[in-house]
């Protein structure tokens, strides 16, 4: 019989309890190092894993690639984030690089879940990134936690890091948090306003696939109502209203007061980027927050243009937050 996992705020659905301690892996990233910001705001405590020497008495060593994790550690935790995984946005995907996405996701969770599946008392609940992909190219579907799998490479690379998170010990409450694009200083957003800043900014093909996006607040926000949520398995992490790849880079070029009369034709992205572009620029996924909203999740950004004016401009931060029930936007049920 697997050990009891601990109870306390971590597996409570009403957010009631002590603080909780949280051990992340993938801390030092965009989306690790605002979750910290976010957990330590609201009075919990946040531990990481390193693959350095550790430089704090919060920080622990391990090596993912080799299942090398002290399982003392997660008897001190009440949940674990993991936020591992080499980043799908390098190009090209050779072969080798493939193989690296997702041995680099199925590596770390699976010593995440075999740790917990040691310790004397497994953490009560367990967040393992994941991600759009799952839904493969779906044009015009409405897309919630209840579809179907998709094709392609990401879908097969996001089913198999699943099944790895649910290798977690029986009575861990594991949640699958699949994420899109997230409107941030770094990760895609990166490319995007270089390119918007000299003048580059373009229509992605005919601009009319759908791209699944979170704000950084969001995203990281979404998490920590997670943990205090009795919801469980996969959960999309996105804005509550959906945006075409066009409404994204003309609000991107909007905000940085840039012009986008330009455009990337398809057959260029298909041979310049082949199957990456095919999958992370031309894939259409209209992601819908469902569960998220469903449980109450209030978010601060509702559309891509407010997440995008923060980004740019954030100290006008105030005039873009957004203070309606996310179940109130039109667009959410579309």
């Amino acid at each position: 019989m697997a050990p009891a996992p601990r109870t306390g705020r971590g597996a409570s659905s009403d957010g009631a309890g002590r603080p909780l301690t949280v051990l992340i892996a993938g801390a030092s990233g965009m989306i690790g190092s605002e979750l910290q910001r976010q957990l330590r705001a609201q009075g919990h405590a946040v531990r990481t894993l390193v693959r350095r020497p550790p430089r704090s008495e919060t920080e622990f060593a391990w090596s993912p690639e080799s299942r090398v994790l002290d399982a003392r550690i997660l008897d001190e935790v009440d949940a674990v984030v993991n936020l591992s995984g080499a980043s799908i946005s390098r190009i090209p995907w050779t072969p080798g690089w493939k193989r690296q996405i997702l041995d680099s996701r199925i590596g770390a969770t699976r010593a995440l879940a075999e740790a917990m599946g040691m310790a004397e008392r497994p953490p009560a609940t367990f967040i393992s990134g994941s991600a759009v992909g799952y839904y493969g190219d779906r044009p015009a579907v409405r897309l919630t936690e209840e579809s179907s799998k998709g094709e392609g490479f990401l879908a097969d690379v996001v089913e198999a890091w699943e099944q790895a998170a649910q290798l977690a010990p029986e009575g861990t409450r594991v949640v699958l948090a699949r994420t899109g694009l997230v409107i941030g200083p770094g990760g895609a957003m990166t490319p995007l306003r270089l390119l918007t800043r000299f003048g580059l900014a373009a229509r992605v093909a005919s601009g009319g696939q759908h791209w699944p996006w979170i704000s950084l607040h969001d995203e990281a926000g979404a998490i920590v109502h997670l943990l205090t949520s009795g919801v469980r398995g996969p959960v999309n992490l996105a804005g509550p209203t959906p945006a075409t790849s066009d409404r994204v880079t003309r609000a991107l070029a909007a905000a940085m007061n840039r012009p986008n009369a330009l455009v990337l034709p398809e057959r260029v992205i298909a041979l310049g980027m082949g199957e990456a572009g095919r999958e992370l620029l031309l894939a259409s996924q209209k992601m819908v927050p469902a569960k998220l909203i469903a449980d109450g999740f209030r978010f601060r950004h509702e559309t891509i243009e407010q997440a995008i004016a923060e980004l740019v401009h954030p100290e006008a931060r105030a005039s873009v937050t957004g203070g309606r029930s996310p179940a109130a936007s039109s667009d959410a049920a579309a």
